[in-house]
């Protein structure tokens, strides 16, 4: 068997093959694919999502006053409960349906970056805000405008409590000493280690809670919206990593703003953040030589992340470590949905039963809830946390019932075999598959197989 960088970049970098697309045909094409993920037409606003959270506010306490008013309670819980699923339809959708997958597979990796989880149904729309206004536009832009655009997000600053951070010296705590308001550290903390320069990097205690200062006055309300409070913030100059921002008189969301470029600049946060790009996208243990190359090109550029991208696309351990990490619920899902050639446009005609019972509950089965990790370092990368009996059964499971469920006829399976892995089969699954006593079984084999499950 042989194959080429086009069939190794479909299956490493995108959501695997399809019989319906032919394979990127270089480098130039994964990446120019980076361009295509910016929001959709039915991308989701914080205004739209405000909009419905108080639809749904107003609504509750008349409930019980007649028909009219339960009908209407009823209608705007509706609409938030369908959000989470109607999130997952249209990302399995475009997903599919990428010619290359690239763009898309990085949506994932940055939302999981910048992890957000909704904590009630009233946030489901922010949530899906968050990916649409904070990581799409800059997927293929500099880091620093992501970072300051996710970390200074509604979702966010709901997330990580900043919402209720106010600084200790601030007019506004000062006037009120009974209420005990004061400092929250989370966000400054979490933009520190999780999304810039990594557990262990060089800054201390100091350096969080003065960043915690700073982030004061970022403020939200379903009811005001985004906005800047002055009088919540904690005055005077904030030292971060050496450098001082702000002073005698704040610049508000400016100096946030400085301050975040400059992190996000850092060679800590460059090594730590391509480190983890190379663990995604390539292997659990990528060699020194890949990320010391992206980090370069990371501290050289100001973090311009397709340059950073370029490295990882064109970097020889690409093919060298094929099949070394294991496919996530979610991408082994839509990588199925395109080897078994479904269109996006049967994704997104799906009803929320069928939804449910195709996707929504066997993801979950499999360990990768959809829009609920358990903290706010997102999902983890290594293959044990993905494959262990329970959900081993679930990914076979899925490989059984689903094809069956979306597709009234069936693939042949030796010609899904070719289209599926473009001869990066194995020898065991390419003597098995011709063998199966029937088209379901033939299908099953190759999506329940160690080669699919792996990319």
């Amino acid at each position: 068997m042989s194959f080429g960088f086009p069939e190794l970049a479909a299956i490493r970098l995108g959501f695997g093959l399809s019989p319906r697309m032919p394979a990127p045909a270089d480098a130039e094409a994964v990446l120019a694919s980076a361009a295509q993920a910016g929001p959709g037409p039915q991308a989701m606003t914080t205004e739209s999502a405000m909009d419905m959270a108080n639809r749904f506010r107003a609504a509750a306490p008349l409930r019980r006053e007649g028909e009219a008013q339960e009908k209407e309670f009823q209608q705007a819980n509706h609409g938030l409960m369908r959000l989470p699923f109607q999130d997952l339809q249209r990302r399995v959708a475009r997903a599919v349906d990428d010619p290359v997958g690239f763009g898309e597979r990085l949506v994932q990796f940055w939302s999981d970056h910048f992890t957000v989880r909704p904590l009630n149904k009233v946030a489901n729309g922010l949530a899906m805000a968050f990916v649409d206004e904070a990581i799409r536009p800059h997927v293929n832009g500099r880091f620093e405008d992501m970072f300051f655009a996710a970390d200074t997000h509604p979702m966010m600053l709901i997330y990580l409590d900043q919402i209720s951070s106010r600084g200790p010296n601030s007019p506004f705590v000062r006037n009120r000493p009974a209420r005990h308001l004061g400092l929250n550290e989370n966000l400054a903390r979490e933009a520190l280690e999780l999304h810039s320069l990594g557990v262990g990097a060089g800054y201390d205690q100091k350096d969080v809670r003065e960043l915690a200062e700073l982030l004061t006055g970022l403020s939200f309300s379903y009811k005001e919206g985004f906005d800047f409070k002055a009088v919540w913030a904690e005055p005077g100059a904030e030292t971060v990593l050496g450098k001082s921002y702000g002073g005698g008189r704040r610049g508000g969301l400016e100096d946030i703003r400085a301050a975040f470029r400059d992190i996000a600049r850092h060679p800590d946060t460059a090594r730590h953040l391509s480190r983890k790009l190379a663990v995604h996208f390539v292997s659990d243990t990528p060699s020194e030589d890949l990320v010391d190359a992206m980090a370069a090109v990371w501290r050289n550029t100001g973090g311009d992340l397709p340059q950073v991208y370029r490295v990882l696309v064109s970097h020889p351990e690409l093919a060298s470590s094929l099949r070394q990490k294991v496919r996530q619920p979610f991408d082994l899902a839509v990588a199925g949905l395109r080897a078994l050639g479904i269109r996006g446009e049967q994704v997104a005609g799906l009803d929320i039963p069928v939804l449910r019972r195709a996707l929504w509950t066997p993801i979950e089965a499999m360990g990768q809830p959809w829009g609920q990790p358990k903290g706010p370092d997102g999902w983890p990368e290594e293959a044990g946390a993905w494959i262990a009996p329970q959900t081993l059964a679930a990914r076979i499971n899925w490989s059984l019932r689903i094809p069956r469920m979306l597709l009234d006829e069936l693939p042949d399976p030796r010609e899904m075999l070719v289209s599926a892995f473009g001869g990066t089969q194995s020898a065991e699954l390419a003597w098995a598959v011709p063998k199966a006593e029937s088209a379901a079984e033939g299908v099953a084999l190759i999506l329940a197989s160690g080669d699919f499950n792996r990319r």
